[in-house]
């Protein structure tokens, strides 16, 4: 291991810990803190009637026991829903005993869905610094009205102008430059990360979108093209690689000097870090 691995790498927990506790559940986010997770990553849509919540799929088939589009159902609609037993019958698959599944797990809040309000105000009771690394999910049929929401939220939690981008507890992501071109002009302190599967022709040199101060590459691109990190570091950018779960590729990030690795296993990052 080289002298990069003496560097802070904020270890991110990629929609909780969730290799441990079904996705985007107060049960990830809970678990995230507990072992240790420097911030929380989550992805974030508008519900028909104008709530912000944490879901990664346009559709909740995957992740809980509804079906259709999280933009198309109201929160009334996804609270009733069970976005938490999938992970839980997945373990236990094949075993001799299963869990009686008719009834609710007793902690319901837990693995019912997560409003993005709901996870500030568990960062916010956390006694400790946690940040918070949000997702805007790209296209919806909500278009701005997605930032504009996001905005609004943040400012009643104090977060949506910080005095600098080094302060901010808080970062917003996406794979849409434009998404993030909407939150730089309402808040230009707010920091932003482009997000990205594969590196365009016009962005190899290490440049980003206007404004936007950090990277946040595939493992697969670091895997492939080591030396773009590099590029990136050389045009005073920050690089934040997704999602990083094993040994090997930790060991490359650090080796690289990444300055975030978000993962789905907080707890073995940090480990591996020796943290």
């Amino acid at each position: 291991m080289t002298d990069a691995r003496q560097h802070h790498i904020q270890v991110v927990a990629h929609r909780g810990a969730s290799e441990d506790a079904p996705e985007h559940t107060l049960a990830a986010y809970r678990k995230a803190m507990e072992d240790g997770a420097d911030a929380l990553e989550c992805d974030v849509r508008l519900t028909a009637d104008g709530h912000l919540v944490c879901v990664h799929d346009r559709r909740v088939n995957r992740t809980s026991n509804g079906r259709g589009a999280v933009s198309a159902l109201e929160l009334a609609d996804l609270a009733a829903l069970d976005f938490g037993s999938w992970k839980t019958r997945e373990a236990w698959r094949g075993r001799d005993e299963e869990p009686d599944w008719e009834h609710p797990p007793e902690d319901l809040e837990a693995t019912s869905v997560l409003t993005l309000e709901r996870l500030l105000e568990l960062v916010a009771d956390s006694g400790r610094r946690v940040e918070l690394a949000i997702e805007t999910k790209h296209p919806t049929r909500w278009a701005g009205q997605v930032e504009e929401r996001l905005l609004l939220l943040l400012k009643r939690f104090g977060l949506d102008s910080p005095a600098s981008a080094a302060e901010s507890p808080v970062r917003i992501m996406s794979f849409s430059a434009r998404s993030l071109h909407r939150v730089r002009t309402a808040s230009p302190t707010l920091p932003t990360v482009y997000l990205m599967q594969f590196v365009s022709p016009r962005l190899r040199d290490g440049r980003l979108p206007v404004g936007v101060r950090i990277a946040g590459p595939s493992i697969r691109i670091v895997r492939n093209h080591p030396a773009y990190v590099e590029r990136l570091k050389k045009a005073g950018h920050r690089v934040h690689v997704w999602t990083v779960n094993d040994a090997e590729d930790v060991d490359l990030c650090a080796d690289l000097g990444v300055d975030a690795i978000i993962t789905n296993r907080p707890r073995a990052v940090l480990q591996r870090l020796g943290r």
